[in-house]
């Protein structure tokens, strides 16, 4: 088994800060051995894609504002940003016994950039004709993230594609099993799921540096 898992499935029994103590040796090992994994997927990726600086996410949870109190995760993850300005959405990867996954699109659009994407799609129908891409399908099946429960404001609850415009998140998910991740070509299995995602991605991206007829905004 990888140490990436053992020792994650032994946290999740003792997630307190006196057994992590004693087993912080075993946790340097397991984070390196997640860290060279995200390295390699970013490196990987960065030849066809223009990437923002890869962040490896601490495993110390900040527990200031939560009913939970547990001091770790139990899971390793790490994110990239595609290159702002002109290159808009991002990507994750998220190691969890029984819970492994990468994910890609848009977590938290900021309200201005919501609205842009969704009055876009009011007038068009070319966010619909990227979802129906068999290679997308293939390697991720549908859209998901939060919605509204019925319609947003200023738009119409019996709109055709109202279930694009319910969307407070533009996400595509893929798991993997644990051996999945410790396979030597995880990293290029990684890149196709992502570069599956270009149209998506090149659609939201002129959405998002253009105002609504179309011209580019300033930067």
């Amino acid at each position: 088994m990888s140490e990436i898992f053992k020792f994650l499935k032994k946290l999740q029994k003792n997630n307190n800060r006196e057994w992590f103590t004693e087993h912080k040796d075993e946790f340097e090992v397991a984070k390196t051995e997640a860290n060279v994994i995200f390295e390699s997927v970013y490196q990987e990726l960065s030849k066809s894609d223009e990437l923002e600086q890869l962040k490896i996410y601490r495993i110390y949870r900040d527990v200031r504002f939560s009913l939970d109190k547990t001091p770790y995760k139990n899971h390793f993850s790490a994110q990239t940003g595609r290159k702002k300005p002109y290159k808009r959405g991002g990507y994750y990867i998220h190691f969890e016994p029984n819970n492994c996954f990468i994910a890609a699109g848009f977590w938290g659009p900021e309200r201005d950039d919501l609205l842009r994407i969704r009055k876009d799609i009011d007038v068009s129908d070319e966010l619909v004709k990227i979802l129906q891409s068999k290679e997308l399908k293939k390697e991720f099946g549908k859209l998901v993230g939060d919605e509204v429960k019925t319609a947003p404001k200023g738009f119409n609850k019996e709109h055709e594609r109202i279930d694009l415009l319910r969307k407070k998140q533009y996400i595509f998910v893929k798991n993997f099993t644990e051996n999945d991740i410790l396979e030597k070509d995880f990293p290029k299995k990684v890149v196709k799921a992502f570069t599956s995602l270009n149209s998506f991605f090149d659609y939201m991206s002129e959405v998002l540096t253009t105002d609504e007829n179309g011209e580019p905004i300033a930067y």
